[in-house]
C-alpha cells in the first residue's frame, strides 16, 4: 500500500526536525576535533591489564568503570576522567583510544586520545640506561607524538613538518605527564633537578612540535599535588606533611615542576602569538577541594574507595584495586581517591568544572572558546 500524503508529511517533518537538531548541535561545537595526550589521568583505554604500570595492572577488571559505564573501559577510575568532561562540555563524544582506533579503524570523526597510562615525559631509554626500567610502561610523550604522526599520515598529512588545515578547528589537550618520571627514579642517585630539566624539555619539545605544525588552541595541565595521593602517604614518614595534611616533599616537587612549566608556556605565548595556550592549574584546583571537601560532597580525602581494607588509607601495594583481595566502597562520590594513585569520577568532575567554568585556567577556558568562535 502506498503511503498517504499525511504519512509522507509526518516523515518529512520528523526528518527535518532531526536534521535541524543535528545541524544545531554541530554549529554549537566550537571545535571539530580534540587530540589528547598524557598519562593514566587522561588515558581512555590505551592500556589494558597486561600493559598497565606495575601495581595498577588490573584496570580491565571490575570495579573499574562501574559508576558511569557499568563496566571497565580501561580508564583508571570508576567512571569518567577530566578529558571526558571536556568533550561533554564541547558537545562531542568521548575520544577513542589510539590503540583501539588502530586495530579497528573505528570512528575518529571527533579526534583521538593518545594518552597512555604509565607513560613518562622522558624517553624510556633513559630509564633503561640507568637500570630503572623495572616493570613499567615503555611509552613516553615521544611515543605518543610518533602515534600522532602515524595517525596524520593515515589522514593524508604527510611528514613531521606538514601543516594541517584541520588544526584551525582542533583543540589539543595535554593532560599531566611527568609524574611517573619522578616516581620511577625515587631512591635512585638521579636528582630531582635532572628529572625536572629533562621532563620539561621533553614535554615542551612535543608542545613546540604541535605549535610548529599550526596548532592554535592548546590546554596544558600541570601536576596535581602528588603528595595527596594515598600511595605517597603510604610510603612517606608521618612527619613529612604540609598544611593540607599531604606529603610536603612530594607536593613541593610537583609545585616546582609546575612553576618551570608555566614559565616555558609563557615563552611560547610570546613566540607563537597566533596560538591560545592555556595552563590548567591542577595543583590549586585539587588544593581548593582539600581545603573544603564537604563543599564538593567529599567525606574521604585520603582513604581510597577501592583497595585492600588496610588502615588508615584502605591501601596496600599488595592488594590494589581490581585484584581478588580488593574491596570497593558503597559510595564513590564521597571519595576523592579511587585506587591510591587515581581519582574518582566525582573528583575528576570537580576538577574539570574548575578548569572549564572556574578560574583555575590561565587564561580562562572561556577565553579560548570565545577566541575560537570569534575567529570561526
Amino acid at each position: 500500500m502506498a503511503p498517504s500524503m499525511a504519512t509522507i508529511y509526518t516523515l518529512s517533518l520528523l526528518f527535518s526536525l532531526a536534521y535541524s537538531a543535528s545541524s544545531a548541535e554541530e554549529s554549537a561545537r566550537p571545535f571539530k576535533k580534540i587530540y589528547a595526550f598524557g598519562d593514566s589521568f587522561t588515558d581512555t583505554g590505551n592500556t589494558q591489564n597486561a600493559e598497565g604500570p606495575s601495581g595498577f595492572g588490573h584496570v580491565s577488571n571490575s570495579p573499574y568503570g562501574t559508576t558511569f559505564f557499568n563496566h571497565s573501559t580501561n580508564r583508571y577510575s570508576d567512571g569518567r576522567l577530566v578529558i571526558d568532561f571536556v568533550t561533554e562540555s564541547l558537545s562531542m563524544p568521548y575520544l577513542p583510544p589510539y590503540r583501539h582506533w588502530r586495530r579497528t579503524k573505528g570512528n575518529d570523526t571527533f579526534g583521538v586520545n593518545f594518552a597512555v597510562a604509565g607513560s613518562t615525559a622522558i624517553n624510556h631509554q633513559f630509564f633503561v640506561r640507568n637500570n630503572l626500567s623495572l616493570d613499567i610502561t615503555p611509552q613516553s610523550i615521544q611515543t605518543q607524538m610518533l602515534w600522532f604522526n602515524r595517525y596524520l599520515d593515515r589522514e593524508g598529512c604527510e611528514g613531521v613538518d606538514s601543516k594541517c588545515k584541520d588544526f584551525d578547528d582542533t583543540l589539543f589537550w595535554f593532560g599531566e605527564i611527568g609524574v611517573n618520571d619522578y616516581a620511577y627514579t625515587l631512591g635512585s642517585s638521579i636528582s630531582q633537578d635532572t628529572i625536572r630539566k629533562l621532563a620539561i624539555s621533553s614535554v615542551t619539545g612535543a608542545l613546540q612540535t604541535l605549535l610548529e605544525k599550526g596548532a592554535k588552541y592548546m590546554v596544558v595541565q600541570g601536576f596535581p599535588p602528588t603528595g595527596c595521593l594515598p600511595l605517597a602517604m603510604y610510603l612517606s614518614p608521618e612527619d613529612d606533611r604540609d598544611d593540607i595534611g599531604c606529603v610536603k616533599t612530594a607536593n613541593d616537587q610537583s609545585n616546582n615542576h609546575n612553576l618551570v612549566l608555566q614559565s616555558r608556556l609563557q615563552e611560547f605565548r610570546k613566540q607563537y602569538p597566533h596560538a591560545v595556550i592555556v595552563y590548567a592549574d591542577y595543583m590549586n584546583a585539587y588544593r581548593t577541594v582539600m581545603q573544603n571537601p564537604s563543599k564538593y560532597g567529599f567525606k574521604e580525602t585520603f582513604r581510597v574507595c577501592c583497595g585492600s581494607g588496610d588502615p588508615p588509607y584502605n591501601f596496600s601495594v599488595f592488594a590494589t584495586c581490581g585484584t581478588p583481595n580488593a574491596t570497593v566502597c558503597a559510595g564513590p562520590t564521597q571519595y576523592i581517591n579511587w585506587d591510591g594513585v587515581h581519582l574518582t569520577e566525582a573528583m575528576y568532575k570537580a576538577v574539570s568544572d574548575m578548569f572549564l567554568k572556574g578560574n583555575f585556567t590561565q587564561p580562562p577556558f572561556d577565553f579560548l572558546v570565545e577566541n575560537k568562535e570569534r575567529n570561526g
